[in-house]
């Protein structure tokens, strides 16, 4: 198995909805059509952002299909959510995707449990060793309840078949910076905080997975292309016009604000979430589009 080189922005896609409630996948491959034109590295389906735990199994399996046809046709990247709080399951949903077309698979630390550091660590060995493809790990304490130690993420770094972290601390760390400083060079630290996506990659991170490059895509697209390249002043005039556009974005629990932008946009045709989310406010929308316009998206 040949690991994925990644590196640059990833789109943590969205899953619309049609009027009668149903994904809407015509909707969703416009999407991704339109983020891979703008330049965005590649898709991941079944994220936080796609309200994964609110989809049933014929739902995922779909989305799985439709992003992974596209990133054949389009040579890009296409990172499966695919973590649980249960090794078994997780297990179970990597090794589905043999044969999907999938690049790799982004698996959360275990939720809601919050086993040991021994606990985690032994939990991603058994996902990694099933896994048909490379895995991409989530560290998101806000939502897990349990942080992966930068001990911990350094051992898996060094682990078969583990290829990258997706790094959500909420703060750019002294963890984070240890492990951008001492992870084997093939391993790829991608930012998951949209607002410190720019100083991120600047310290060593190779991109970001950015649920706000729904919007401006293609300047955030410039924005980790000047960190990657170091051109350091060019990238923070895009992080300062970008800033308020992921302000604006987050004020409401995702996706529900990014929702109601694309539909107000027309790119997606209602701007629902499932319960227990909630739509966005009118006014949580209209900040935002505020926000966009500003930045010339």
């Amino acid at each position: 198995m040949t690991a994925p080189t990644l590196r640059g922005v990833y789109l943590p896609l969205i899953t619309p909805y049609a009027a009668d409630g149903s994904v809407d996948l015509d909707a969703l491959e416009r999407l991704a059509v339109h983020a891979l034109d703008a330049g965005v590295a590649g898709l991941v389906p079944l994220g936080t952002t796609g309200e994964t735990p609110l989809l049933e199994a014929d739902e995922k399996r779909a989305i799985v299909e439709c992003c992974t046809r596209v990133g054949r046709e389009r040579g890009a990247h296409v990172i499966v959510g695919a973590g649980t709080n249960s090794t078994r399951a997780t297990v179970a949903a990597v090794e589905a995707l043999a044969g999907t077309g999938a690049t790799a698979a982004l698996c959360v630390v275990p939720y809601y449990l919050r086993p040991s550091q021994a606990g985690i660590v032994a939990h991603f060995e058994a996902v990694a060793a099933a896994s048909p493809v490379p895995v991409v790990l989530y560290n998101v304490p806000s939502r897990t309840g349990q942080v992966l130690e930068p001990e911990s993420l350094l051992r898996l770094a060094n682990t078969p078949n583990i290829v990258a972290v997706k790094q959500s601390m909420g703060t750019l760390d002294v963890g984070t910076l240890r492990v951008l400083a001492e992870a084997p060079p093939d391993f790829a630290l991608l930012g998951g905080d949209d607002p410190i996506m720019f100083p991120l990659v600047l310290l060593g991170a190779a991109g970001a997975i950015a649920a706000s490059a729904h919007v401006c895509t293609r300047r955030y697209v410039e924005m980790i292309e000047c960190g990657l390249a170091g051109k350091v002043d060019e990238g923070r005039a895009h992080h300062e016009a970008l800033l308020p556009v992921a302000r604006a974005c987050f004020a409401e629990p995702n996706p529900a604000v990014f929702k109601g932008v694309l539909a107000a946009q027309g790119l997606i045709a209602t701007p629902d979430v499932r319960a227990p989310l909630a739509n966005a406010s009118p006014a949580a929308v209209e900040a935002a589009l505020e926000a966009i316009t500003a930045a010339g998206g």
